[in-house]
């Protein structure tokens, strides 16, 4: 470069930053926080000075407090634009944290009453020779009666919803399929008691069968079954159709793309999707009480003689009122939770292990 051009070039002033009109001012990340400490106080202060004991009432005011300045607050620094933004943002987080909250309290007031008699002895014991109303005693029974009757409704359950997904995505079309499609619905709504109803009218009145472990299940597998279809249906439509076709391309048959293609794909969603039907009928109790009718005793055959669940062992304990029998249904109420968070840790595991690898 010449020394002209160098000479000619306009002298740089050191100092001064040329204004970026698209640039606004912006606020400190730690607003937010700040916010969010001033509206509790506020709330709580407001809360105080009404005279308001309830913390939902001050949780409530301090979320509409926190909406209300971060809107006053964006829309005097960065613009009305960006307000609504913000807006936006802190009515998720307030949804959050209120669908959170009795979440972290229903877990930690079951956890806190349940551990009073939660021991070896309570999972490896009956309440045969223990009187409701006396301390002692275990949920043994219980626990291999809720395990039984979840496995076979599943084992019934979920081939079933499985093979009727498959049939109204892949093969599907006309009015069969329409109306499979309209009773899955109906039956998605279905109250439990309705269901064990109907097996006690068939199975046990009908067909002259006693009350067992295997009615039971048979009612919750009628709960289980709609909404393993459903999300079993939504996991297949997932899946992309260029899938289908290059399988089908190589001449392959249809139920084998089927088997080795689109089930594999999905079968992360399908596996959340069963856990959420089993997890749905786990806490079933109208159905049990009808069908399976519980006993003291330990029965490990389902098919024959009266069984008991959790969730009824809970219902039967929390309504004697002693503070023996609460704190056993608490207990119980503690490894019904167990149970199912084991069975969802189990299903994913699966789910994950069956799932295509990825390749990089």
């Amino acid at each position: 470069m010449s020394h002209h051009a160098i000479q000619d070039r306009p002298p740089v002033r050191k100092g001064i930053v040329k204004h970026d009109p698209l640039q606004h001012a912006r606020l400190p990340r730690w607003t937010p926080l700040a916010t969010a400490i001033g509206s509790i106080a506020a709330a709580v202060g407001l809360g105080l000075a009404a005279g308001w004991h309830s913390r939902i009432q001050w949780g409530l005011i301090a979320a509409l407090f926190f909406v209300l300045a971060t809107y006053a607050i964006t829309s005097k620094v960065e613009g009305s634009r960006q307000a609504k933004d913000r807006v936006a943002t802190s009515l998720v987080w307030v949804c959050f944290i209120l669908a959170v909250i009795p979440l972290l309290s229903l877990a930690w007031v079951t956890i806190s009453k349940g551990m009073e008699v939660l021991d070896p002895y309570f999972l490896t014991h009956s309440m045969n020779g223990i009187l409701d109303a006396e301390a002692g005693g275990g949920v043994y029974h219980a626990l291999l009666g809720t395990i039984e009757q979840v496995l076979i409704a599943t084992l019934i359950a979920a081939p079933i919803g499985l093979l009727t997904a498959i049939y109204l995505v892949e093969y599907g079309s006309g009015k069969l399929s329409q109306a499979v499609t309209f009773f899955v619905d109906v039956m998605t709504g279905i109250p439990s008691i309705v269901a064990g109803l109907f097996i006690l009218a068939t199975w046990n009145l009908m067909l002259g069968f006693g009350p067992s472990g295997f009615a039971g299940a048979m009612a919750l597998a009628i709960l289980m079954m709609p909404v393993v279809v459903r999300s079993t249906e939504e996991m297949l439509k997932l899946v992309p159709n260029e899938l289908r076709e290059a399988s089908l391309a190589l001449g392959i048959p249809k139920w084998r793309t089927i088997l080795k293609v689109v089930l594999p794909t999905a079968i992360g969603g399908i596996t959340t999707g069963v856990m959420l039907a089993v997890a749905r009928i786990t806490g079933e109790t109208a159905p049990v009480l009808l069908l399976v009718f519980g006993t003291k005793l330990i029965n490990p055959n389902p098919f024959e003689g009266a069984q008991s669940s959790l969730p009824l062992y809970v219902y039967e304990q929390y309504a004697v009122g002693t503070d023996a029998a609460v704190s056993r249904a608490w207990a119980a109420a503690l490894v019904l939770i167990a149970f199912v968070m084991i069975l969802n840790l189990v299903a994913r595991g699966i789910a994950r292990w069956k799932a295509p690898k990825s390749s990089r």
